[in-house]
């Protein structure tokens, strides 16, 4: 009986599978719609209500007239900076030079300030979000060095940065605080309006926005940096729009939409929510699983996959930062030989005493010969693979840029200065980065000052920035075609421009030049607007969506050579490749 028991139960289990497979009589057909189900269910949140981040006021022991504080356990966004909160206060009548810096993990980020007699301040300090503690020192002459170690939250959902309170939170989105046994739909950071940053880099990292406040209690200059949020590719949620939006938010195509494109991001009014099911809460968190990132740079690999160049198996954009396997495969085929078979040859005919000298003389000049070709070839400037979207806003005067960055420098570069208008973007992988950037210096705008670049390393930084440019495509109608001048300030190598209903091929120009446009071929079929390779454009993600679109009348989508529009573009580089995608409205010629 015992040896029967398993042929039993293996005759039995064939059964249940035979009858359990769709299409079989007296089957079920239950597997074949549990795909369809599973993808309902990825729409579906995993979670409900909001969780709070409670910040806590946590004063520095400082001594004599000034006073300083500082909000601690903060929720890290999803990527990009940290922002702290610091308060100070000078009590005593004379100015006073300060200076506050965090250090963590062997890295600085500090800003000076200049306080007036009895001047108080809220300022903020941003810290890279890989790192999840630090201590806040505090200098100013002639008194001792205020100290005080922090910690902050590193919950891994949607972020979202509320500015606002928590009942104005609850009352714009419905949302109550989860349980503590129960997955929330959202994490909240909750900051003043009217102290809020003023740098584009503190909002970048967070999945959306939420402004819960009445328009009028927000400052116009933190306006101006939100509406720089959105149209870089942030997700902003207001509550209680203004008025009139467009005042704000000057590339608003439909006032009264509740969800509309904005540049490289989105802007939501909370409108119709508000009398649909299951409200806006829901609509926030799906705001937060929209387009993570619109730019994602290659980080090292996992300590565990070495043997690749980059995480996810990604290849180096720059030739250069790829070691030339199959020379230096050649080279050590030939020392082989000439120490082999020839020292062999040499020792028979000269004897021991001649390859006891020539041996070493052989791999002397090999070694020389390596360091002639890496000075030669590479030589000591940094080499950079440049990409970038840029949508100019003709306007107002500015380029929208999100931007790609690959550099290889045989000597280390240390300093790039960066306006409070853009984020310098490091990647995201799980290792973080190799040898980061030790000294940040938020005083004005961003200025890294140490390891930028580490010699002799590949490294790739994104960048997301709004430049003022006064780039432009001028153009008139003429017999055969369209006359343009390029006047984007690079070289022109290619693109499309609508006019009138027709589609005309923008020829090859050099900056400044003009050149006759050609009516595009009907049997051309589909133009590949970007001209990236798979490689850049996979790091780039959905930002591609606004450049791609149906071109309107009077719009044009150029290619060009160059450094491109973002501030990395003033670093001195040999570059390898370049291919900057710019949209815009043509400015017609008067003649």
């Amino acid at each position: 009986m015992a040896s029967r028991a398993p042929l039993a139960f293996a005759v039995l289990l064939g059964a249940l599978l035979w009858t359990g497979l769709p299409g079989i009589p007296g089957g079920t057909a239950a597997f074949a719609t549990s795909v369809p189900a599973a993808r309902v269910d990825e729409k579906e949140p995993q979670g409900s209500g909001y969780r709070e981040v409670v910040e806590t006021t946590e004063s520095l022991p400082t001594e004599g007239d000034l006073k300083a504080s500082m909000r601690v356990v903060t929720l890290v966004p999803t990527r990009g900076y940290t922002p702290i909160q610091v308060t100070v206060h000078n009590t005593g009548g004379q100015p006073r030079p300060v200076r506050l810096s965090i250090h963590s993990q062997g890295r600085i980020m500090e800003r000076s300030l200049e306080l007036g007699p009895r001047e108080r301040t809220v300022t903020w300090l941003l810290m890279p979000a890989d790192l999840q503690s630090g201590t806040l020192n505090l200098d100013s002459p002639g008194m001792d060095t205020a100290s005080r170690g922090f910690y902050l939250d590193g919950y891994r959902g949607a972020r979202v940065m509320v500015l606002g309170d928590v009942k104005s939170f609850e009352a714009a989105t419905g949302l109550s605080r989860s349980e503590e046994n129960m997955e929330p739909l959202v994490a909240t950071r909750f900051v003043e309006p009217r102290t809020a940053p003023r740098e584009l880099a503190a909002y970048a990292g967070y999945d959306a926005v939420l402004v819960a406040v009445p328009a009028d209690q927000v400052p116009d200059d933190v306006w101006a940096v939100l509406e720089t949020f959105a149209v870089t590719g942030g997700k902003l949620v207001l509550d209680q729009p203004p008025a009139n939006p467009r005042l704000r938010f000057p590339l608003l195509q439909d006032e009264k939409a509740e969800l509309s494109p904005y540049g490289f991001g989105f802007v939501r009014q909370f409108r119709d929510c508000r009398k649909q099911n299951p409200g806006c809460g829901f609509s926030l968190w799906e705001d937060t699983v929209r387009s993570p990132a619109v730019v994602v740079p290659a980080g090292p690999p996992p300590r565990w996959e070495r043997y690749s160049m980059l995480s996810d198996g990604r290849l180096p954009l720059l030739s250069s930062a790829r070691a030339p396997v199959g020379r230096f495969m050649l080279l050590i085929f030939l020392f082989v030989l000439a120490v082999g078979p020839g020292g062999w040859m040499l020792a028979r005919r000269k004897g021991p005493l001649a390859v006891l000298i020539a041996v070493p003389t052989l791999a002397l000049l090999t070694s020389l010969g390596l360091v002639a070709w890496s000075v030669l070839v590479d030589g000591f400037s940094v080499h950079a693979a440049r990409y970038s979207l840029t949508l100019l806003d003709r306007e107002r005067s500015r380029a929208v840029t999100v931007g790609l960055n690959a550099w290889y420098a045989n000597l280390a570069e240390d300093s790039v200065r960066m306006p409070a208008s853009s984020v310098l973007l490091a990647s995201e992988s799980q290792t973080g980065q190799e040898d980061p950037p030790r000294l940040l210096d938020w005083t004005n705008g961003l200025v890294v000052k140490n390891s930028f670049l580490p010699s002799r390393s590949y490294r790739e930084w994104g960048e997301v920035a709004v430049v003022p440019s006064r780039a432009r495509l001028t153009a008139h109608k003429t017999d055969g075609g369209v006359q343009v001048q390029n006047a984007l300030g690079a070289p022109l190598k290619g693109g499309t421009l609508k006019l009138d209903g027709q589609l005309y091929v923008l020829p090859e120009l050099a900056d400044g030049a003009e050149g006759l446009a050609p009516p595009e071929e009907a049997e051309a079929g589909e133009v590949d607007l970007l001209g990236l390779e798979h490689e850049p454009r996979m790091r780039f993600q959905d930002a591609v969506g606004p450049l791609i679109e149906e071109l309107e009348d009077g719009a044009f989508v150029a290619r060009l050579g160059g450094r491109g529009f973002t501030p990395t573009a003033a670093l001195d580089v040999e570059l390898d490749a370049a291919v900057h995608v710019v949209r815009g409205q043509v400015e017609e010629a008067r003649r």
